[in-house]
């Protein structure tokens, strides 16, 4: 499959050799060429250029791009994408007043819905995540984390990453899956946590590892779920089976996460909402990627990540979506990257970085994603003709987006 895109009005993160993320200032360069070309072959970039040095144009497929921006497609390193039903019930309570942390001791929230799919088969729960699938790839997701968390018991945990294995075979989205037992306690063992965290680390891990079903585990390191120690049990246990950690952190609280995070050599630490200037000082100069989570923000009304804050520390940032049934029902990468931007102060350049390279980089893929560089898979997207880049996160409400090419092939 060759595929040549032509006239385009600006090729956006346009790099010959891919730094692995980027800190600080580096956040506001985004290389770009106008009135460009790029040559997909074989699901990888071939090449790219400006039109006035494009070759011969024969024997294959060539888009019109004449007005359009093409950038590459969007690395969304936190989701929760598998998982059953809804809780629109628990979005009208917050609007009656309950907070977040009330709806779950009510029995609401992540154990809500845990029951769900724990009910739902594994046929009915690919049928759904599928169908949310094929929606975030329309919107320009190219890459995508997704975590289980949502079983609670280990063949509820095993179905959902069972359900996200199947989906990376049948779909041409890169999927990469997390372990996440650690999400919450189920009700069975409120008096006995201790007891749960035994199941994860003694049960569940081993049977994760035995079916090859995640690459990474993630522990919710929260006042009410579970503390740094606990954590990091489950982590030392989860390294025997080689699994990079990728953890929740400082959503409501900081109460030390992030230096445990970064001790066990985290690939990103995520959330973030709560950051204390002694959080920012350990995360300098590590391997651990910090990953911003806008539009849980903005739909639980909490503070967002200090990404100017941060930025201008010299620290590195990505921004994900949260896909989830509770705190963030939308796994639309384009409002993300307009929030980070209206709400965050972040600039369009920072935004994009965030949402491509830093976003790669959250999950492993480096070397593979995230910005237009010859021998990277081909995923891109093409927007609707355009005044400028700025212009996607300004437009916020807008459906920008005109078309999408994952592993070299439009999508429909």
């Amino acid at each position: 499959m060759k595929l040549l895109l032509i006239n385009i009005k600006e090729l956006l993160q346009v790099r010959e050799t891919t730094p692995t993320k980027l800190y600080g200032h580096q956040m506001k360069e985004l290389p770009t060429l106008k009135n460009a070309w790029v040559f997909l072959k074989n699901g990888i970039i071939e090449s790219f250029g400006t039109m006035d040095n494009i070759g011969p144009q024969q024997g294959f497929k060539t888009l019109d791009c004449t007005g359009k921006i093409v950038l590459p497609a969007w690395c969304d390193s936190h989701s929760h994408l598998v998982y059953a039903g809804n809780r629109e019930q628990e979005f009208v309570d917050r609007i009656n007043g309950l907070s977040y942390q009330e709806i779950a001791e009510k029995g609401g929230g992540i154990v809500n819905s845990a029951k769900k799919l724990q009910e739902t088969s594994e046929e009915e729960l690919f049928k759904q995540s599928k169908k949310r699938l094929k929606e975030v790839m329309r919107l320009g997701t190219g890459a995508l984390e997704i975590k289980s968390g949502y079983g609670l018991t280990t063949e509820a945990e095993l179905k959902m990453l069972r359900v996200a294995k199947k989906l990376a075979k049948e779909f041409p989205v890169t999927i990469k899956t997390t372990f996440l037992g650690a999400h919450a306690v189920p009700k069975e063992y409120k008096n006995n946590k201790e007891a749960y965290i035994d199941l994860i680390c003694n049960e569940m891990l081993p049977n994760v590892a035995k079916e090859k079903l995640a690459h990474f585990v993630d522990v919710f390191c929260e006042e009410g779920y579970f503390t740094v120690h606990e954590m990091e049990r489950i982590l030392t246990e989860a390294k025997k089976y080689k699994l990079v950690p990728k953890v929740h952190v400082n959503q409501f609280n900081s109460i030390g996460g992030v230096a445990a995070a970064v001790k066990y050599k985290a690939l990103s630490v995520d959330h973030l909402e709560v950051m204390t200037d002694e959080d920012l000082e350990v995360l300098k100069d590590t391997e651990t990627m910090p990953v911003a989570l806008p539009s849980c923000s903005y739909f639980l009304s909490i503070p967002y990540t200090p990404a100017r804050k941060m930025i201008d520390a010299g620290l590195p940032l990505a921004i994900a979506t949260d896909y989830n049934p509770g705190s963030t029902p939308s796994g639309n990468m384009n409002f993300v990257v307009a929030t980070a931007c209206i709400k965050m102060r972040m600039t369009p350049e920072e935004a994009i970085n965030a949402a491509t390279i830093n976003g790669a980089y959250a999950m492993g893929l480096s070397r593979t994603h995230g910005s237009i560089t010859k021998g990277k898979t081909a995923n891109l997207i093409i927007t609707k003709p355009i005044p400028s880049y700025g212009y996607l996160p300004y437009a916020f409400g807008s459906n920008l987006i005109d078309c999408v090419i994952l592993n070299g092939k439009e999508i429909k």
